[in-house]
């Protein structure tokens, strides 16, 4: 295979339109490049997770996500296309049982924060919900995969459940939200 990005300038983009997998060409304001910055955001933030450090298990698990937000992002930059690999959803759904199956139910919401990695997993999970409603937005227009829709929406479930188990490691805990803050006054 020869160099893919041998130029890394190519002046195409310079009157406000960029290239799309397929060859053909979309403002960059478009609904689709919204959806693709968006992923693309996520699976930055991704990347400093695994900067701030986390276990190596689970390092692995978000390595392979990053490779899946690849593969969705050359789905929405090749309309019509399925590149996702079939059993994405799937392992999806097997990393959020397997971590939140050693989780204490939940009584109250949960503010971000804990540590940095948890803080650095909220702030994901919240691009990732922000991602999946550009994706929605443009599958209202276009042809969006089923598995797509629905591994954007396990994974900001994961990304929640991974927030959670990092804010409790080494003896950490997580920040509820407190509702007696707001009790109605004896006035």
């Amino acid at each position: 295979m020869g160099h893919r990005l041998s130029k890394i300038y190519t002046r195409t983009g310079d009157a406000g339109t960029t290239g799309l997998g397929d060859g053909s060409r979309a403002s960059k304001d478009s609904a689709r490049i919204h959806a693709l910055g968006d992923v693309d955001e996520l699976n930055t933030l991704l990347g400093v997770l695994l900067g701030v450090g986390v276990p190596a298990e689970m390092a692995a698990a978000v390595l392979e996500i990053q490779h899946d937000l690849f593969d969705l992002g050359g789905e929405l930059s090749i309309p019509g296309s399925s590149l996702l690999a079939a059993n994405a959803v799937a392992r999806l759904e097997r990393l959020i049982d397997g971590y939140n199956e050693a989780l204490p139910p939940l009584k109250e919401f949960v503010l971000p924060g804990g540590n940095a990695a948890a803080a650095a997993c909220h702030v994901a999970r919240a691009v990732c919900r922000r991602a999946e409603r550009a994706i929605v937005a443009i599958s209202a227009a276009t042809l969006v995969s089923e598995p797509t829709l629905r591994y954007i929406n396990r994974l900001s479930d994961l990304l929640f459940v991974l927030a959670r188990v990092l804010a409790r490691a080494q003896g950490g805990q997580e920040v509820m939200w407190d509702r007696s803050r707001f009790a109605p006054s004896a006035d």
